[in-house]
């Protein structure tokens, strides 16, 4: 009886998680001690699915321990690695578990670019080796008993698991044998089993036979529902392994059944109801027969069949000849009770008691995703604050230069260089002077060719395998069922058409910073002079006047070194700006592990402001002092210019010295804004080879699914019928219908009609054997032996077109026949691959006379008796 039911494994392909896994740490995580420890981890990722996928498994405890560490690694990476096709591209192949294939075709197969289809097939494998060894328990054994019990229960589980997550998980339609009708009925299969154990565990511990009666129905019951799963579905009976299973449910649901009765019959004699009793016991005993006559194969019922044999002999002889109480009919009796005392189990992670996460220090990628979002808000408060303090910064530097300040100052004489002017001079040569902008601006041409060949080459191979992929669809049409190309590729091609944009901008940078170099190139290369070549080229102017010592000239002085001050002061707040570093990963670890899900604006906006808050303070404070400190220059410069002597010289000098500290600022931006384009270029290098990189392994991957694909559909061709179907002839499809050849045929050739009654078939008229003189044999020839048959025989017959009967019986009792050489058969029947033979003259026997006239038979033949019984029947 205990017969229980296993479930084989899937079988996967290799897959090499080392070269994408790496690829992703190295391009993810900067070198170190962080990122080594990671490439390890990745090893023994791949150790770990060779030792769970590809080798056979042993039916122990062990091996179920193997595989749950790998799915509960699987479930652990998950949220830590970006596993899609357009992303971390890993095509997973797995075999249909039941599908034994064909000769020609091979087994059904899926190939998927998913880590939840990998996770579905694996978690499959545990819950078959789970059923496995279950069923290799020893029934007899109370601790092989509770395992058994528990690893149904954990099969049963598993499968139900698959149930509600394979389409999610998959969002395609999976391969039969983890569709949700499949496992849903494989998990209420390891049910039932689960519950039968406890039936056995009931009955070895001897517990009240009410208890047992109700696990016993209990188990029948869930029997029944995993029969009529079975039953029910289209899809599953035509699986050889549907096939086998079948009887096996429909037998345990009697057996059950019978041992439910049996149990409750005893109850009832216990209660003295003797016709109840007697009642069950007849139930059992035809439950049992039923069992025994069709399902004797899969299951005996030997043991259980004498049992209940045994208890109704007892119970009819005490009711017969002592209580004589009445047998009630089946439809009467009370129904049994049930107890269900298993349930699935939780598929929670982990499930492996010995489970350690091989990537434990590795965040989970939403809060990767939360940390990138966090970086930029942060880098644009950073670039604001920033930005708004250099932008006042050249605004006080264009007033300044617009009005010829400082070097209107230092310029009362009329004749020197002024000594702002020489300094700005000597930062300039301290720079590079031209030279160096001349070649920032040469090497942004060659830097910007760079990039776009990298973007060009990265979605040209988009481009191709996107066309290629058409092409195939358009060949196979419904066939060719994966993703498309084209709703693949929109995330890479907006980040493609993203960076194109940007380098369409630096383009559009570039040619404003060569316009404005263009026009101070001659004032740059003029402070790039010797001092007395400067001074030459400033023009001369003698003041009428001299306002050395007046009180608006100190003022002036006090208020440019007040915004010296300043400027100072925002560099050095620049600086502790761009210091500013918290980490945010603790806060979005605490705030997935409490909600499940991060709510990354509120916090990144929370924790931003109370960083730069005070920062933003200090930035607002100093451009409200730069405009008050401006509009005191512009008074004080009207009041100076007014005192000053003005003359056409004097403009003519003032103006040069003002282009030509507008030069120097124009320098110095010019020379940061290169830098920053050619730092801007080279990170752009390297995120369009990240990209470029990211876009040659999903075509990789995609190149590798594609094959897959087309080697499936021409196995699938291959196992397609080469013709159409077609309806084959009576006369083939009869088995009365002789097959040419040597083999005798039957006693009746034509079918007879259904309406009409059967006739006794009439041979044909046969020819007479031959007359022969037996004293022919004995008298030697007195002619020479013939080597070949006379000219008047007649000629070869050649083979009809109809099926004939065997050569002609041989009645041994005419005197004088011969048995007739083979090399001629005139009635040329079996014989039609063999040549015609002519007819070699035996000795002792003569040759055959000529053929007889037509409607004569041969002479000296002697007439078939009339009493002989027809051989062949009548046409």
């Amino acid at each position: 009886m205990a017969t229980f039911i296993s479930v084989p494994l899937k079988k996967p392909t290799e897959v090499d998680l080392v070269k994408p896994l790496s690829k992703f740490v190295t391009a993810s995580y900067p070198a170190g001690e962080e990122q080594a420890e990671y490439l390890r981890s990745v090893e023994e990722l791949n150790k770990l699915r060779k030792n769970a996928l590809g080798r056979p498994l042993d039916k122990h405890e062990s091996s179920l321990e193997i595989l749950l560490r790998y799915y509960d690694q699987l479930c652990a990476i998950e949220p830590k690695f970006p596993f899609s096709e357009n992303q971390l591209c890993l095509t997973f192949t797995w075999k249909d578990a039941f599908d034994k294939g064909t000769l020609f075709g091979g087994s059904v197969k899926l190939s998927l670019a998913s880590l939840g289809y990998e996770k579905t097939c694996v978690l499959f494998n545990c819950a078959a080796l789970a059923s496995q060894i279950a069923a290799e328990q020893n029934v007899d054994n109370d601790e092989c008993l509770k395992a058994a019990a528990r690893f149904y229960q954990l099969a049963s589980g598993a499968f139900s698991h698959i149930k509600d997550t394979v389409l999610s998980a998959l969002n395609r339609e999976p391969t039969m044998d983890i569709c949700p009708e499949t496992v849903g009925t494989l998990s209420s299969i390891m049910l039932a089993q689960a519950q039968e154990v406890f039936f056995l565990k009931a009955t070895s511990d001897r517990m009240k036979d009410a208890v047992i009666a109700k696990l016993a129905n209990q188990a029948a019951d869930f029997y029944g529902d995993a029969f009529k799963q079975c039953q029910y579905k289209d899809t599953l009976p035509k699986y050889f392994y549907f096939q086998e299973v079948l009887p096996v449910l429909a037998a345990k649901h009697g057996i059950m059944q019978a041992n439910a009765e049996l149990h409750q019959s005893i109850l009832a004699k216990q209660k003295k109801r003797f016709g109840e009793e007697i009642a069950r016991l007849q139930h059992a005993s035809e439950l049992v027969k039923t069992v025994a006559s069709r399902y004797d194969e899969y299951v005996s019922v030997k043991d259980l069949d004498e049992k209940i044999k045994r208890a109704l002999t007892a119970a009819k002889k005490d009711n017969d000849f002592i209580y004589h109480d009445r047998v009630p009919e089946v439809k009467d009796l009370e129904q049994i009770g049930k107890a269900a005392l298993v349930k699935a189990t939780a598929i929670t992670p982990p499930l492996s008691q010995k489970f350690t996460d091989l990537f434990e220090k590795m965040v989970p990628m939403a809060v990767q995703q939360s940390m990138s979002i966090y970086s930029q808000r942060k880098a644009e408060m950073v670039n604001r604050l920033v930005g708004a303090m250099r932008e006042a910064t050249n605004l006080c530097n264009g007033v300044l230069a617009s009005l010829n300040l400082p070097a209107a100052l230092e310029d009362l004489s009329g004749d020197s260089i002024p000594q702002s002017i020489a300094e700005k001079s000597k930062s300039i040569l301290g720079q590079g002077g031209l030279q160096s902008i001349e070649k920032l601006i040469k090497d942004l041409p060659e830097l910007l060719t760079r990039n776009r060949e990298i973007l060009d080459e990265s979605l040209k191979m988009l481009d191709d395998e996107e066309t290629t992929d058409n092409e195939l669809r358009t060949k196979f049409n419904q066939r060719w069922s994966r993703t498309p190309s084209g709703d693949l590729y929109k995330p890479l091609r907006a980040e493609g058409s993203n960076f194109r944009n940007i380098l369409d901008k630096a383009v559009q940078a570039d040619q404003v910073v060569r316009d404005r170099y263009n026009t101070q190139c001659d004032m740059i290369a003029l402070l790039c002079k010797p001092e007395n070549e400067l001074n030459a080229a400033i023009p001369s102017a003698n003041p009428t006047k001299t306002l050395q010592g007046s009180e608006v000239v100190n003022v002036l002085r006090s208020l440019l070194a007040q915004l010296d001050e300043m400027k100072r002061e925002r560099d050095v707040l620049e600086g502790e700006i761009k210091a500013v570093t918290f980490d945010m990963s603790t806060a979005f670890l605490k705030a997935l592990a409490q909600d499940g899900a991060i709510n990354e604006e509120q916090l990144s906006v929370s924790q931003l402001d109370q960083l730069y808050g005070s920062y933003n303070q200090k930035v607002q404070a100093s451009l409200h002092t730069q405009e008050e400190l401006l509009g005191q220059v512009q008074t004080s410069h009207q009041e100076f210019a007014s005192l000053k002597q003005s003359n056409n010289e004097a403009n003519q000098r003032e103006e040069v010295l003002k282009k030509l500290a507008s030069a120097h600022d124009s320098y110095v931006e010019i020379c940061s804004n290169l830098r920053e384009g050619t730092k801007f270029y080279n990170d752009l290098t390297e995120i369009l080879l990240k990209f470029q990189n990211k876009c040659s392994d999903i075509v990789f991957a995609r190149k590798t699914e594609r094959d897959e694909l087309l080697k499936e559909l021409q196995q699938s061709i291959a196992r397609e019928p080469s013709a159409p179907s077609f309806s084959v002839p009576a006369y083939q499809s009869n088995p009365g219908v002789p097959v040419p050849g040597p083999t005798p045929a039957p006693r009746t050739v034509f079918p007879q009609q259904p309406q009409q009654a059967p006739q006794k078939s009439q041979a044909p008229a046969r020819p007479p054997p031959p007359s022969f003189n037996p004293q022919a044999a004995s008298i030697p020839p007195t002619g020479p032996t013939p080597v070949g048959p006379p000219n008047n025989n007649p000629p070869p017959v050649a083979p009809t077109s109809q099926a004939q009967g065997p050569p002609y019986p041989s009645y041994q009792g005419y005197p004088g026949f011969y048995q007739m050489p083979m090399g001629f058969n005139p009635y040329a029947y079996g014989q039609y691959n063999m040549p015609y033979m002519p007819y070699q003259g035996t000795p002792g026997q003569g040759g055959y006379p000529g053929a007889p006239p037509a409607g004569q038979s041969y002479p000296g033949y002697p007439q078939q008796p009339p009493q002989q019984q027809p051989y062949y029947p009548q046409p």
